[in-house]
């Protein structure tokens, strides 16, 4: 018995070592099995994903929107909004004074459709890309008129509280503030009264 005892002691760890390899090695097997079984479900949300981050076109339902309210979707990692004006909004945007580009002249910062005094397909509905063209901040949207700590003379539009950059309800970007361009407006098209899509350009326009 005493020969016995030291093989005993040193068959015992072996025995274990080999039962911890067979675990691990089945643990393993088992893994990569779930992986194979799981790719297929995870391969079919790639394309979604891949749309997210390329931009698809977003549709957005406009019906029940109401005028000097801001409606924010997400396209392409930006914020669009999209807003209602009404009909002395759109006169208060034909006698704005002070603006650094009235005409919206710069290309690059519309498509063509959008190079009018409401910046926009139909002179209600606003569409734009509501980053703050001087650093990306979002500005808050003050649609009402009167008096503010930043204009005395306010008449609705777009402040941005983190550099002072004003814009009116066109997205026209004021002299006199750190930003320099108009707010972005980005191609869409209406797909009847209701709704429009981001992303797409009306047929026949630039």
């Amino acid at each position: 018995m005493s020969e016995k005892e030291p093989l005993d002691s040193v068959q015992e760890p072996t025995d274990q070592g080999r039962r911890r390899l067979l675990i691990g090695t089945t643990g393993v097997v088992g893994a990569v099995g779930v992986g194979f079984a799981a790719w297929p479900f995870l391969a079919s949300l790639l394309p979604s994903e891949r749309a997210r981050i390329i931009g698809a076109p977003v549709e957005v339902f406009i019906g029940d929107l109401m005028p000097g309210h801001l409606l924010r979707v997400q396209w392409r990692g930006q914020t669009i909004g999209i807003m209602r004006r009404d009909q002395r909004m759109l006169d208060d945007l034909q006698r704005m004074e002070g603006l650094r580009d009235p005409d919206s002249s710069n290309a690059d910062q519309q498509p063509e459709f959008a190079q009018n005094f409401h910046r926009s397909l139909r002179p209600e509905i606003l569409v734009a890309n509501i980053h703050c063209t001087h650093l990306g901040c979002v500005p808050q949207v003050i649609p009402e008129v009167g008096p503010q700590p930043f204009d005395a003379n306010w008449r609705g539009g777009f402040f941005c509280p983190c550099h002072r950059s004003t814009f009116d309800l066109a997205g026209r970007v004021f002299r006199g503030v750190p930003a320099v361009l108009n707010l972005l407006v980005p191609p869409y098209r209406f797909i009847d009264d209701d709704n429009l899509i981001i992303g797409e350009t009306p047929e026949g326009a630039a």
